[in-house]
């Protein structure tokens, strides 16, 4: 006979679920995956692509969040039934099962807890996310590089989709820059405290033997935005260039002036697209990013003008936020919670939920 007694544990998790129940509102998220299911459901849907696409995505988004909500649910509940065969039954196998599930939820609920946090204008939307090679010579465009599969293989860990929208190579190795969408459920509020600069310290593979080089790569986090709330850009605000997209080295992927870059001439704000096969498409999804950032630098102008006013002017873009170091020791910190890890790789390779996390509570804690 065991005495596996987990109920304080299950108690304080059936309590922190509650309240993300509340928060979330599961009836409304009901009532609006029926209304997306309706109109996904229309025999007129797919007359109108970009608009289906939207449907079955926001669709898709609410499901899962529900299935999530529900799976939660239904763990809770196998949890004390697996406990209470487990004593009764004096069987240890059981009861590790039962620890191991323990923790497992505790995880789940964090995560979901975190998300609750999330409650910005424009938390919800999916997320664009600009990486740019700073001081550092060859090992900069590399780490650029490198901070670009790491946000992409989190995106594949979750199950999110992902979208290059622009690249451009450097000479020898890495990236100069990449521009890339991650459509998720809050992907932008959850991705926002990735934004500013991020350090790499390693033994360099480009230059001598035996000396650690120091790179630099900026990370830039912007909300995709609706097109019904997009600001609008007089033609006379732009300059528009075609070229030819090109791939690693020079080597051209393309026959024809495909690629579009977009100049907006009174603040200098440049994007450039190459992902779509027409100039058209690369043209309309270069500018829904222009309207983006535009719209970002916006509400920054507004809140520094807020802050001025309160005597409170904090410059903390492009602070060193994070450092990845790799020699002489292996580390993982961010300057601004103190979350560390020892194992880079594993952060280099996707496992960032750790540090995401506890820059939202640290951002949360701020703005309170």
């Amino acid at each position: 006979m065991l005495d596996l007694d987990l109920s304080d544990q299950i108690n304080q998790l059936r309590s922190t679920f509650a309240d993300i129940r509340t928060v979330v509102d599961v009836d409304g998220l009901r009532t609006e995956i029926a209304r997306l299911s309706e109109e996904a459901g229309a025999p007129d849907l797919w007359d109108d692509t970009e608009k289906a696409q939207k449907v079955t995505s926001a669709l898709s988004h609410r499901q899962g969040e529900l299935a999530k909500i529900e799976s939660i649910d239904s763990r809770l509940d196998d949890l004390e039934v697996l406990i209470e065969l487990a004593n009764e039954a004096g069987d240890e196998e059981s009861a590790e099962e039962a620890r191991v599930e323990l923790v497992s939820l505790q995880k789940v609920l964090g995560d979901l807890e975190v998300q609750t946090l999330l409650n910005g204008e424009f938390d919800p939307r999916p997320a664009v996310i600009t990486i740019r090679a700073g001081a550092g010579g060859v090992d900069a465009s590399d780490f650029a590089e490198m901070l670009m599969r790491m946000y992409l293989r989190w995106a594949e860990k979750h199950g999110y989709s992902s979208t290059v929208m622009e690249t451009s190579y450097a000479e020898e190795a890495g990236i100069k820059s990449a521009t890339f969408e991650i459509d998720a459920p809050y992907a932008f509020g959850t991705l926002s405290v990735e934004a500013g600069t991020h350090r790499l310290v390693r033994m360099s593979p480009f230059g001598a033997a035996g000396k650690r080089q120091t790179s630099f790569a900026a990370v830039e986090v912007i909300p995709l935005m609706e097109e019904a709330a997009v600001i609008e850009i007089p033609e006379n605000d732009i300059r528009v260039d075609v070229f030819r997209s090109s791939g690693p080295g020079g080597q051209s992927v393309n026959t024809t002036d495909s690629a579009v870059r977009i100049t907006h001439l009174p603040t200098g704000t440049v994007v450039s697209m190459q992902n779509e096969k027409s100039q058209i498409q690369n043209r309309a999804a270069a500018m829904r990013v222009l309207q983006s950032r535009l719209m970002l630098i916006q509400r920054e102008q507004e809140a520094a003008q807020k802050k001025e006013l309160a005597g409170t002017i904090t410059a903390s873009w492009g602070d060193q936020m994070r450092s990845y170091v790799l020699a002489p020791y292996q580390m993982v910190k961010d300057l601004r919670t103190d979350h560390e890890v020892n194992n880079p790789s594993a952060v280099f390779d996707g496992d960032l939920d750790g540090f995401i996390n506890a820059g939202i509570r640290w951002r949360k804690r701020k703005q309170d």
